[in-house]
């Protein structure tokens, strides 16, 4: 246990130091995170014709939970690994002693930490804007944003790092992605709470993974109510799923490898 502390340690540090070379990059990369603030607007003023069950605060209040979420739940894993493939880059971390994804995991937490001071200012400058939106979330709420935030940061990358290793077989897995995104986009309440879906729609998206990487951590910090354990267990269900499917396709992608040095 020492051992891999110690590692996480250095990996953590390694890629902080490095993202920290891109503190510009970084802010622009936070602000290209603000389509759910745009959402804002729009169901702001949707909601004054009284037609939906959550009030303008109500949406001012969700919109910038999504915002904070997606800055910590943002993966692009499948990019990095694509390349490490087709350029064979990927041989000489096989050489190491640890599975490269913790490369790319130690990456991700460190970016996540750069971004922290940037978040803050925005989300202090949303509220400078917007006064009327201004709520403090009770203690325990607060605390399973940060579990249910965790669990949907580990979910999208595990889902994305599965999707990833198909580039052993095809040079465009990132398509995958892309297509993905979409039903991403839709059901998991970026550009609409799930309580405005219809009946139907809503318990179908329930059972996708979608709704849990953004809608759930969302309502667990503004206060809506949530099904807490059927949330986790199709959380754990789906983690369960991708994590088989990953490793059962990262054996069959090694031997198919054939990358420079392989």
């Amino acid at each position: 246990m020492k051992r891999v502390i110690t590692i996480a340690k250095t990996l953590i540090f390694v890629y902080y130091a490095y993202i920290l070379e891109y503190r510009a990059e970084i802010f622009l990369w936070a602000l290209s995170g603000s389509l759910p603030l745009i959402m804002m607007g729009v169901w702001i003023e949707a909601s004054q014709g009284g037609q939906f069950s959550l009030a303008a605060g109500d949406f001012a209040r969700y919109f910038l939970a999504v915002f904070i979420i997606r800055q910590f739940t943002v993966v692009w894993v499948i990019w990095d690994f694509e390349k490490e493939v087709l350029q064979g880059q990927l041989s000489h971390r096989l050489l190491q002693p640890i599975d490269p994804v913790w490369h790319h995991v130690a990456t991700h937490i460190s970016e996540r930490i750069a971004r922290i001071p940037f978040i803050v200012a925005l989300v202090a400058l949303f509220f400078l804007l917007y006064p009327q939106a201004f709520w403090l979330p009770s203690l325990s709420n607060l605390l399973l944003f940060c579990v249910t935030v965790v669990m949907a940061f580990a979910l999208r990358f595990l889902m994305q790092y599965t999707y990833a290793l198909f580039a052993f077989w095809t040079e465009r897995a990132s398509a995958i992605e892309q297509f993905l995104f979409l039903l991403h986009l839709f059901l998991s309440g970026m550009i609409a709470p799930l309580e405005v879906f219809p009946d139907a729609v809503r318990e179908v998206a329930l059972w996708t993974p979608f709704p849990y990487m953004i809608n759930f951590p969302a309502s667990v910090l503004i206060g809506l109510p949530v099904d807490l354990g059927r949330a986790f267990l199709v959380m754990w269900g789906w983690g369960l799923f991708f994590f088989v499917t990953n490793r059962w396709l990262w054996r069959k992608g090694l031997k198919h490898y054939s990358g420079m040095g392989a």
